[in-house]
C-alpha cells in the first residue's frame, strides 16, 4: 500500500510540475502493458517482427514534444534477465540506426522499473541529423521489450521527459 501511495503522490506531483498537463494511462493494444502519456496516442499499430513477436507502436504530440512508444511482446520468453538486457541493447542499437542518430551520450544501464528486480532498463540521449533531441529509455522483463522516446527540436523538460520514460507498466508475469 505504501508503494502505491508513494507512486500516486509521485505522479501527482510531477503532473503538477509538468505545467498542469494531463497525465493519463493508456493500454498498449492487447499486450497487457500500459504507459502514461501527456497526450492521447490513439490506437496502437500492430505488426509482427521476423520471428513473429507482436510489435505495438504508437505516438502522439504534445506541444513541441512527440512521444513514441514501441512495445514488443516476445514470442519466446528470454529466461535470463542479463540476456534480455543484451537483446534490449541490440534493439536500441537497431532503432538508433533506423532514426539516423548522429550523436549519443551512451547507454546508462542498471535501471529497474519502479524498483522491480524482475526488470532491466537503460537510458540514452540522442541527437538526430535534423538536430532533434531524443530522450530514450528501454525496458525489458524477458517477456516484453519496450522503448519510450521523447523527441523535440527544443530541450525536453527533465521532469516531463522522465515521467514519460518511466511511465511503462508491465503486466504481472510468472518468471
Amino acid at each position: 500500500m505504501k508503494r502505491v501511495l508513494f507512486f500516486s503522490l509521485f505522479y501527482f506531483s510531477v503532473f503538477q510540475i509538468a505545467s498542469g498537463q494531463t497525465l493519463k494511462k493508456y493500454a498498449i493494444g492487447r499486450s497487457g502493458c500500459s504507459a502514461y502519456f501527456f497526450c492521447n496516442p490513439g490506437t496502437f499499430e500492430v505488426t509482427h517482427s521476423p520471428d513473429s513477436s507482436v510489435v505495438y507502436t504508437g505516438e502522439c504530440k504534445d506541444g513541441a514534444v512527440t512521444y513514441d512508444l514501441i512495445c514488443v511482446q516476445l514470442k519466446a520468453k528470454i529466461e535470463r534477465l542479463n540476456d534480455a538486457e543484451q537483446v534490449l541493447e541490440q534493439y536500441l542499437d537497431y532503432i538508433k540506426s533506423s532514426f539516423g542518430i548522429e550523436a549519443a551520450a551512451g547507454y546508462g544501464k542498471g535501471h529497474r522499473l519502479r524498483g522491480r528486480e524482475d526488470t532491466r532498463g537503460m537510458i540514452d540521449y540522442w541527437k538526430d541529423k535534423e538536430k532533434n533531441n531524443l530522450n530514450v529509455k528501454g525496458w525489458t522483463n524477458g517477456h516484453y521489450i519496450a522503448v519510450l522516446i521523447a523527441i523535440s527540436d527544443k530541450e525536453i523538460p527533465f521532469e516531463k521527459g522522465n515521467v514519460f520514460l518511466d511511465g511503462l507498466v508491465f503486466p504481472e508475469v510468472n518468471r
